[in-house]
């Protein structure tokens, strides 16, 4: 198995970095380089998921190309980024993305449209989700009615915190509010409506929005296996857990250790590693189509 990237360094240009972006300024516009870091329950892990970054860029960019919104993706090619002699490009291909620059939005746009995560706890607890009412008796992971928009706060460290609809138009405004919700469930029924005919179900998935030139883009990472929860069609059977594209191999290991989720973890073993990859590379290729070019 290929060495994971865990970190960029892109000599002196300017750079931010979280989870698992790094994000470098280069004036008018932004390089996001996705790195192979590994975070779950709040802690970047050790070791990382080999090409994982890749994954999640071109997932970004098929459906950045494919959903008819405006984004914030300008080129996937590294020429056109000034970079200096002792940068390894090669390393930084498949994982890179030059952006435009824009104003994020200060809240979360979260559409539901199946019954699990935090929205199925919500539910047990009072009947409803982000003060949305649903009908009694749902299981988990029941199909909803219909999509449903839950926004949440974007929280600095730990977890976003889930709001209702009237508390994000408090924040955002009536307007704003208003068309973000809609602008975000119409995005969710075209992904869940194409990931249907891949035999592949679109649980949930988290938009962000950005203000640029008086309008809203659709910016950051669109319908990956970190913003959604995609679950395979055919072994789809509400009342219990779903199988996922996603992390939840690590998740699922994670919860057999010692580990305290409250100190720094321990590396992941190789094999956990590798089965994370493969899922993700699955994903990939059956949303896309397209065959991975860095196996």
């Amino acid at each position: 198995m290929r060495a994971a990237f865990l970190q960029s360094s892109l000599g002196a240009l300017p750079v931010r970095r979280g989870k698992v972006r790094d994000m470098y300024d280069l004036g008018d516009r932004v390089l996001m380089v996705a790195t192979d870091r590994l975070s779950a329950f709040d802690w970047v892990f050790p070791n990382g998921v080999p090409d994982r970054g890749r994954v999640l860029t071109q997932i970004s960019r098929y459906w950045f190309e494919t959903l008819g919104e405006r984004h914030h993706m300008l080129s996937t090619d590294l020429s056109e980024v000034p970079l200096s002699p002792e940068v390894v490009r090669q390393d930084l291909e498949g994982r890179s993305m030059v952006c435009l620059k824009a104003d994020p939005a200060p809240i979360e746009c979260v559409v539901r449209g199946y019954l699990v995560g935090s929205g199925w706890k919500d539910y047990q607890h009072d009947g409803a989700v982000c003060g949305i009412a649903l009908p009694p008796g749902l299981r988990l992971c029941d199909k909803l009615p219909e999509p449903i928009f839950t926004p949440a706060t974007k929280a600095q460290t730990g977890h976003d915190e889930n709001i209702s609809f009237e508390r994000a138009v408090e924040l955002v405004g009536p307007k704003t509010a208003d068309d973000l919700r809609q602008r975000s469930l119409a995005l969710y029924q075209r992904g869940a409506q194409h990931a249907e005919q891949c035999g592949i179900l679109l649980a949930d998935t988290k938009f962000e929005w950005g203000w640029r030139n008086e309008q809203w883009i659709l910016i950051d990472e669109a319908l990956t296996p970190d913003s959604s929860r995609f679950w395979p069609a055919d072994q789809y059977q509400p009342g219990r857990n779903q199988p996922s594209f996603d992390k939840q191999i690590v998740r699922d290991y994670l919860e057999t250790t010692t580990w305290d989720k409250n100190s720094p973890p321990p590396p992941l073993p190789t094999e956990i590693l590798e089965r994370t990859r493969a899922k993700y590379i699955e994903a990939f290729e059956r949303l896309t189509g397209e065959t991975f070019a860095w196996r």
